[in-house]
């Protein structure tokens, strides 16, 4: 018998075979598109958006501008102590007594039992009045008119000023007979208003003013007070004459023409003082080479009777709309066609043409329009039609070739997630926002989220 101790056994060891991992192959796409994404965005051009959103622009210049009134300086006629019937800035009549002069202080601390019971009782009929405007004033106030708040203040400050001056003349006339002195009373000739302030500016005209006068470094204004001392000659108050009034301004030479090219005889005007917004009639004067604004006023006078200088601020706009960037607004090009070659597709609402094929058959085609006028054009997309195209009038024979092209202003409305054209109308503008108008149908809406920079689109 033979023996298998002998015999050798050989073994072979063989790689395994690997089997594909899903898993990692898919984690390898993810990460490859992920990061070739992240690439792209870092180094391409990317869209900023900006949301539309109601808006206002207020296009301004601000002057110190120089008051001109029609008033005069009344002078003493003798010399003494001066007391004032009327308080500074009252509103009086002709024959009114304004003052009287005594050769020794009146002692005008002092009152009678009989005017004091007067001025109490004065005193309560003015505060219910005051009272009645305030509750008024508080039911119909608006918080975005706040200049009303001024115009309160103004009449409430006049109708103190009216029962004071009442008052302070059955006063001064107590003390008067207290004292027993002879005083000399004096009448006014006219209606007006007293000022009790002089600067020596009063008789400056618009013919006599001159550049010098808006010089303020060396100005001065001198009050006039009761039981001052005056001789004959002193001014012993200013009178002005009546409402009209006027504020030059100093323009420059290319402001000046450009409101004369622009034919402006009237701007609103807002006075720093207080707030107030007026319209004034507007004139541009030439003088020894420099050009003046006149702002011609028939109201309001005695709210700046002590003014000579006021901050003042010309309002040539002041438009309200929807704000968006310059940077936004784009010039494209449409064909423009004749509204009557617009039609409505067979069996849809979509607009659209019908366009004449070789064959002569009329076939329908959509297309997207972005503006109609007045005058019958509509301004039809670029990609739409190609030159050349023959239009066939609906129910007509007639033909019209697309071939015209006009500008369209606008911006690129990206609310879907891709950019459409909207054209815009502008009503103003400052140094970086437009103002445009607001409900207009091929227009922007508030909220609507445009392109920041218009000129990153390179499409219609």
């Amino acid at each position: 018998m033979a023996s298998g101790k002998g015999k050798s056994i050989s073994i072979k060891k063989y790689k395994n075979k690997r089997e594909l991992n899903i898993g990692i192959f898919l984690f390898a796409v993810v990460f490859i598109y992920l990061a070739v994404t992240v690439i792209m965005y870092l180094t391409g051009d990317n869209i900023s958006v900006y949301e539309v959103r109601e808006g206002s622009i207020v296009n301004d210049n601000s002057y110190t501008g120089l008051v001109i009134r029609q008033e005069e300086t009344i002078a003493a006629e003798t010399g003494g102590y001066v007391s004032y019937y009327q308080n500074e800035n009252s509103k009086v009549k002709s024959g009114s007594n304004i003052y009287v002069l005594s050769a020794r202080k009146l002692d005008t601390g002092t009152a009678s039992s009989d005017s004091e019971t007067a001025s109490s009782a004065l005193n309560t009929e003015v505060q219910a009045g005051i009272v009645s405007d305030m509750q008024n004033f508080s039911e119909n106030f608006d918080p975005q008119d706040f200049s009303t708040v001024y115009s309160l203040k103004s009449e409430v400050t006049e109708t103190l000023q009216n029962a004071l001056s009442e008052s302070k003349t059955d006063h001064l006339a107590a003390v008067i007979e207290a004292s027993g002195q002879d005083v000399t009373t004096y009448k006014v000739d006219r209606d007006g208003i007293v000022a009790l302030s002089v600067d020596g500016l009063e008789s400056l005209t618009k013919d006599t003013f001159s550049e010098e006068n808006f010089d303020r470094s060396n100005y001065e204004s001198t009050g006039l007070s009761d039981q001052m001392k005056v001789s004959s000659g002193d001014p012993v108050y200013r009178m002005i004459t009546s409402e009209n009034w006027s504020v030059i301004v100093q323009l420059d030479e290319e402001t000046a023409r450009d409101l004369q090219e622009q034919e402006v005889s009237s701007v609103r005007t807002r006075i720093d003082k207080d707030s107030e917004t007026m319209w004034a009639d507007f004139s541009v004067i030439e003088k020894n080479g420099s050009c003046y604004g006149c702002l011609d006023f028939d109201s309001s006078m005695i709210r700046y009777a002590n003014d000579r200088y006021l901050s003042i601020e010309l309002i040539f706009e002041n438009e309200s709309g929807l704000k968006i960037p310059r940077s936004s607004v784009v010039e494209e090009d449409f064909f423009v066609i004749p509204q009557e070659y617009i039609t409505s597709g067979g069996n849809s609402s979509s607009q659209g043409v019908l366009i004449r094929e070789n064959s002569g058959s009329a076939v329908f085609q959509a297309v997207n329009i972005f503006d109609t006028t007045e005058e019958g054009e509509a301004y039809i997309s670029r990609t739409d039609l190609d030159p050349g195209t023959v239009l066939i009038m609906p129910e007509s024979g007639d033909t019209y070739t697309v071939d015209e092209t006009k500008p369209l202003t606008g911006v690129y409305n990206i609310n879907r997630g891709y950019a459409v054209f909207r054209k815009v109308d502008i009503l103003c503008e400052s140094d970086e926002y437009y103002i445009v108008e607001d409900g207009d149908d091929y227009g922007l809406s508030n909220y609507d989220h445009i392109v920041q920079d218009g000129s990153s689109i390179d499409q219609v």
